[in-house]
């Protein structure tokens, strides 16, 4: 096969359209376009969301809340979650995934004090409430920020 023997498919390629080229043709005059209007005209169409003047949905309705580009969203975990895990474990963020105990890691991970634990664990994670760290520590523990 040499490159002047190629072809494309049998039906793959479509003349274009001849337009404007007399009444006979189905396409002349107005060129498939019909009389006026902005359909009719040189880069014709409304813009999406235009609604014939009146004002239109996105102006309608009310803007609501930001977006805090500084904010942090840490995966929280309550204390009762950690049972899971082995006595004398070490839990962090990549053990918590492991566990499917959170399913993102986020900005970090945040421990609460809900439930109760029983097992000696050694906690690190970006923060803890007061009671969370509390509990940790009573049952022998560690919770340490990192």
């Amino acid at each position: 096969m040499k490159l002047h023997e190629l072809h494309p498919a049998e039906g793959s390629i479509a003349s274009p359209k001849r337009l404007g080229r007399g009444s006979g043709s189905g396409l002349g005059k107005t060129s498939g376009k019909g009389h006026k209007g902005a359909k009719a005209r040189s880069g014709g169409g409304k813009r999406p969301g235009f609604e014939g003047g009146q004002m239109p949905l996105y102006r309608r309705v009310p803007k609501r809340g930001f977006n805090n580009i500084f904010g942090t969203e840490y995966a929280e975990v309550n204390v009762e979650r950690l049972e899971a895990f082995e006595d004398g474990a070490v839990v962090d963020a990549a053990a918590l995934l492991e566990a499917r105990i959170i399913r993102k890691e986020l900005d970090g991970v945040k421990i609460l004090g809900g439930g109760e634990l029983t097992r000696k664990l050694t906690v690190k994670a970006a923060k803890f409430t007061a009671s969370a760290k509390e509990k940790i520590e009573a049952v022998g523990g560690k919770a340490e920020v990192i």
